[in-house]
């Protein structure tokens, strides 16, 4: 959920909660005072009625509510000492309306010449029921308009206050450590947010650093240890065409030229790994998965003869992927290579194309490798002696730089497969 919305969320559930109390009880409070002036009516109408009955006798024999708002009746001395005034609300047939509707009435006694009456006054509530009616409406749309105006105004409100966090952060998206390009100040007077890109500025510069030392050491390694290595080479090549040498030293000096040669694929793939992992490719393209196929196909067809092992295709698509045309060589040519590497004496190769991925199945005498380990640095499942370890390893870097995925699984044979 973005900042934004949370924001919104933390303010929305008080202010949900507080206008909602709010609102329950300005409505309560609103009806009490209805239901106030409507008892004060009637104790106005009670007073005028017990006085009238003192001054005009017929008065006492109100029996029903036919012609006005009250009724008369006697009742004896006991029940008119324990009665009280009581206030109630009931329905009673109105003949304007000719129907039953809603009325305030209230009961109680008083004594007139010795004698004790109930006396029952009503007051219509046609109209306040109404107008209670309305007061709810008017509460609920109020309620709602309001908390819609605060949703809407605190929306545009934050939106406007987080604008140059989200401009800035749309700067660190777009920007590349390999160029050497300065961040856009930002517009705002926030404290918070200059602090943000304060800091922020001050991790890039580090980082820039930092990146700029690693590629020099890849250079400056790729230079220093390859020239020594290809002189150690040349010098053990000399020595091997020394006629004066033993039988039994030119087989130690092969031995030394066998982990030479080694130790500068080793430097090349421990040097190509950090140039991945440091992310100094860019040249990115649509590059056809199939082609570079073939291309790795082509190049290694000698060593597919020697292993005489034989490789079949499968094409349902062509596969494209959008990256840099060396990585994508490299990505192939190592899972063939250990493909070749990890197979048996005549065994398969078999490539599959489709689904906008690419699938090397091999045939192999090891069984199911660690599939938590086969793509770790230095991990060889059957002890080859001349194998890095870092083929796979280097797969799997590919492949997180540009986010694709690599599995591997088994089933009677090796699979490794790129989805990308």
């Amino acid at each position: 959920m973005k900042l934004l919305n949370q924001s919104l969320l933390y303010l929305f559930v008080p202010l949900f909660v507080i206008v909602s109390v709010w609102a329950v009880v300005f409505y309560v409070n609103m009806l009490d005072e209805v239901y106030d002036s409507i008892d004060d009516g009637l104790d106005n109408s009670k007073l005028l009625i017990i006085r009238k009955s003192a001054e005009d006798s017929t008065v006492l024999s109100r029996r029903e509510f036919a012609e006005g708002n009250y009724s008369i009746r006697e009742i004896g001395q006991r029940n008119a000492l324990a009665r009280k005034d009581l206030y109630q609300d009931t329905l009673m047939y109105m003949l304007n309306e000719e129907e039953m509707e809603p009325v305030r009435l209230l009961t109680t006694a008083f004594e007139r010449g010795g004698k004790y009456y109930e006396l029952k006054v009503i007051n219509s509530m046609v109209e306040e029921d109404d107008q209670i009616a309305n007061l709810l409406w008017s509460v609920l749309w109020l309620y709602l308009l309001l908390l819609g105006s605060i949703a809407l105004i605190n929306n545009l409100a934050l939106k406007k206050l987080w604008q140059p966090f989200y401009d800035y952060l749309e700067q660190l998206k777009r920007y590349r450590i390999d160029r050497d390009e300065e961040m856009n100040p930002i517009e705002t007077d926030t404290k918070e947010f200059l602090e943000l890109k304060k800091s922020a500025d001050i991790l890039i510069l580090h980082s820039r650093e930092a990146y700029r030392n690693q590629k020099q050491f890849n250079e400056n390694a790729a230079h220093e240890l390859q020239t020594p290595l290809a002189v150690i080479t040349n010098k053990l090549e000399l020595l091997l065409e020394d006629s004066r040498l033993m039988p039994e030293n030119a087989a130690v000096v092969s031995q030394v030229m066998d982990t030479t040669a080694r130790l500068i694929q080793l430097n090349r793939s421990l040097l190509l790994l950090s140039k991945i992992e440091n992310k100094q490719f860019f040249d990115n393209h649509p590059v056809s998965i199939n082609q570079v196929m073939r291309r790795v196909e082509d190049e290694l067809e000698e060593l597919f003869l020697y292993r005489n092992i034989e490789i079949s295709f499968e094409e349902a698509e062509e596969v494209v992927a959008n990256m840099d045309a060396h990585l994508a060589y490299v990505l192939v040519a190592n899972l063939i290579r250990n493909a070749i590497f990890h197979n048996i004496e005549g065994g398969t190769v078999r490539v599959a194309f489709g689904d906008r991925s690419m699938t090397v199945n091999n045939t192999s005498s090891t069984g199911e490798l660690n599939g938590s380990m086969v793509f770790k640095r230095f991990y060889k499942a059957d002890g080859a002696r001349k194998s890095t370890g870092l083929g796979l390893a280097i797969v799997h870097a590919i492949c997180d730089l540009y986010g694709y995925k690599v599995s591997y699984s088994y089933e009677d044979s090796h699979s490794f497969r790129v989805d990308f």
